[in-house]
């Protein structure tokens, strides 16, 4: 309507006739379509405008209400984090200390061993000992016996029986159980 009252005002200022201007005509034109779209479209238009402000308003509460919950997942992989962090915290914790264990109980079992073995060499070398004196006391043994036997066989003469057998008598009549 406006805009058909300015066509009006700008006939008269300029007296009556046909406005070769096309930038004003233009304008003016599209003042009157824009008018004749709001006057008969405007009550539509508002209603699809209202429309569609609800539904972006639910779009964004649903987006709030998602934002939210991906929140609260979060949060909740977030404290799963730090719970399975601790865990493994916990579990490498106890695996130090089961290792240590393990180690002392090994270094124990080793020295345990070690002093076994020393025991066992130990006694393997007495009992070496104890053979090679063995050994040693039959081969003396033998060997004064041979000599004792050379020397019968050399000395076996009459006077050397009488005096072994008056040592063995002297010897006998001392001996009085």
């Amino acid at each position: 309507m406006n805009s058909l009252l300015l066509l009006m005002s700008l006939s008269t200022a300029h007296g009556f006739g046909f406005n070769d201007n096309i930038l004003e005509t233009n304008v003016i034109n599209l003042a009157v379509v824009v008018g004749v779209v709001v006057f008969f479209v405007g009550k539509n238009l508002t209603a699809i405008l209202e429309n569609r402000q609800e539904t972006i308003l639910n779009n964004l509460r649903e987006a709030d209400q998602r934002a939210a919950e991906a929140q609260e997942k979060f949060n909740q992989a977030k404290l799963q984090l730090e719970i399975a962090e601790q865990k493994a915290q916990q579990i490498r914790e106890e695996g130090l200390l089961k290792a240590t264990i393990e180690k002392n109980n090994c270094l124990n079992q080793y020295e345990q061993d070690l002093a076994r073995l020393e025991e066992y060499k130990q006694e393997t070398l007495n009992f070496y000992q104890q053979k090679v004196f063995n050994q040693l006391y039959v081969s003396l043994v033998a060997k004064a016996l041979q000599k004792v036997k050379q020397k019968f066989e050399k000395r076996l003469d009459d006077q050397f029986h009488i005096t072994v057998n008056n040592f063995f008598i002297a010897r006998f009549t001392e001996y009085n159980p």
